[in-house]
């Protein structure tokens, strides 16, 4: 079997060649689903690598999918399902671009073949920097009652919603018991930038949890649905605030707006951190797919 990869960096034209498969298994697919729609009427940044994969097989079949767009060095690929053949066709692509890829997300095994691939050709190794599982919610399972209430944020809230979600990854490394300094090869850690945030406050998809007083203590955020899922996250609550049940009370509340309108909701876990993976699971969260954030680092530093 022989593959042909056509790379683009228009996002509208990728949904265009690629969205009837994205839509065929939109959960699996929500991230790509979900970032590339955002990026649609985005100017191109002209400071990062920025674009979207189509594997095609000798029958002209769509193969596999993968798209490079994050914003933070090292700029990791993202990879959907796809088979080794198809996986080595790609690395073996993007290497003949002239682009060095320091990390690659995405599911299992397809991933691992590409990464492995890449640091051949790179002569550099691959190492596992984050085992991550998608859950989707099944039947929502109410949590205990938690005094306070749920509200979106508004752009007044931009200042402690920028900084609890620039925490979030850091938290999250800490708590797995990883190193969460920047420099740790942190390869899927994205800082929102500015202009990002505002919009995303805007459209409504991030809301506080406010305790009796009516302080916020917990936020909440989501992606909106793509293909008909909508996807939870970030999820954070600062360490004076933990244990108090506010996670489980606004993750409950915002999966309940979407499911009332009709659509899927899942969210990522990192598989490290048992705590958050049994919240979700008393929610009513059932795993679905096994996916892993790579390092490829220089062999020789």
């Amino acid at each position: 079997m022989t593959y042909d990869v056509a790379f683009l960096t228009d996002p509208a034209a990728f949904l265009e060649i690629a969205g009837d498969l994205l839509a065929a298994d939109p959960l699996v697919s929500t991230v790509m689903a979900s970032v590339t729609s955002r990026m649609v009427g985005e100017p191109p940044p002209e400071d990062r690598p920025q674009w979207w994969a189509v594997v095609r097989d000798e029958h002209r079949a769509i193969a596999g999918l993968a798209m490079r767009t994050a914003r933070t060095p090292p700029h990791p690929m993202f990879v959907l399902p796809m088979a080794a053949e198809a996986a080595l066709a790609l690395a073996r692509a993007v290497h003949a671009r002239g682009e060095r890829v320091g990390g690659l997300n995405g599911s299992l095994p397809a991933a691992e073949v590409m990464a492995g691939e890449l640091a051949r050709l790179q002569g550099d190794t691959v190492e596992v920097a984050q085992h991550t599982r998608l859950f989707e919610l099944g039947e929502l399972v109410e949590p205990a009652a938690v005094p306070g209430r749920l509200r979106a944020a508004t752009l007044d809230d931009f200042d402690l919603a920028k900084h609890w979600v620039d925490r979030f990854m850091h938290d999250a490394d800490e708590q797995a018991g990883r190193d969460p300094s920047p420099s740790a090869g942190a390869h899927g850690r994205e800082e929102i930038e500015p202009q990002d945030l505002s919009r995303r406050i805007e459209r409504g998809t991030y809301w506080f949890w406010l305790d009796e007083e009516g302080e916020r203590v917990h936020l909440t955020g989501a992606n909106p649905p793509s293909y008909g899922v909508a996807r939870i996250g970030p999820v954070y609550t600062p360490p004076e605030q933990r244990r108090k049940g506010y996670a489980s009370a606004a993750v409950a509340a915002v999966s309940r707006i979407f499911l009332e309108q009709g659509a899927r909701v899942c969210l990522y876990t990192d598989q490290a951190n048992p705590t958050s993976n049994g919240v979700y699971v008393a929610l009513g969260y059932r795993p679905v797919v096994d996916q892993v954030n790579l390092s490829i680092v220089s062999a020789h530093p």
